[in-house]
């Protein structure tokens, strides 16, 4: 079974930075694409940033555009989103996210797998 667990979020004011991680078990690491997801009270789930199995390809949601950084480390299982100039609008639960397909999707439906999130919290 896949497990994806999420760390790192926390509170930070206006103008700070956040490192989140994701392990991942339970399957081939290697074979996933992994996407970033937040989702604010009373909004929808929305795309924040994906890249694809070998690190090569990434996408980032032009409201963070940035402000972002995403990569993995395939020998730990382990996918990371480095965010700056973090802003009280960036207030959210972030999700990570897997696909088994080398596509590049942004929308929830398409990946499998979820982990259970990390609260981020950006205070004025």
């Amino acid at each position: 079974q896949v497990q994806l667990v999420e760390s790192g979020g926390g509170l930070v004011q206006t103008g700070g930075s956040l490192r989140l991680s994701c392990v991942v078990s339970g399957g081939t690491f290697g074979t996933f694409t992994m996407g970033w997801f937040r989702q604010a009270p009373g909004k929808e789930r929305e795309f924040v940033a994906v890249i694809t199995q070998s690190g090569r390809n990434k996408l980032y949601a032009d409201s963070m555009k940035g402000r972002l950084t995403i990569s993995r480390d395939n020998a730990k299982n382990t996918v990371y989103l480095q965010m700056n100039s973090l802003k009280p609008e960036d207030t959210a639960v972030f999700y990570c996210a897997a696909r088994t397909s080398v596509l590049i999707k942004t929308t929830p439906r398409e990946y499998a797998y979820w982990g259970q999130g990390t609260q981020v919290t950006v205070s004025s």
